[in-house]
């Protein structure tokens, strides 16, 4: 990604505070640190779960039909599982990961 967002002088992105307690301070507009400090949008940000299925649902947006089948929060295919009924919406991200968060093969330091 890094690679990618070298060309550019923004992004925007769709992550939202109520996703995790790692995103929970994010601001709509930030200099983001780790790409070249280039502005980095959040538009949704403040958005809750039923704000963007209502968005979705109200403007016909076509959307991943995993959701439907639980799969609340979507990463690469061996990452992720169906969502328990009760469970955190990223309880199927990295389930075999008891004590810490790892990211899947789709993110790496670079020069590894």
């Amino acid at each position: 990604m890094k690679r990618a967002l070298k060309q550019f002088d923004c992004w925007i992105t769709g992550l939202r505070r109520e996703q995790s307690v790692t995103r929970n301070k994010i601001k709509k507009i930030e200099v983001d640190t780790l790409n070249n400090n280039i502005i980095k949008l959040n538009p949704l940000a403040d958005w809750t779960n039923d704000e963007v299925w209502q968005y979705i649902d109200e403007n016909k947006i076509p959307y991943n039909e995993l959701h439907d089948r639980g799969y609340l929060s979507i990463g690469c295919e061996p990452c992720t599982r169906a969502v328990k009924k009760g469970e955190n919406p990223r309880a199927g991200r990295w389930w075999w990961e008891i004590d810490s968060h790892k990211e899947c093969g789709l993110h790496w330091k670079e020069g590894k």
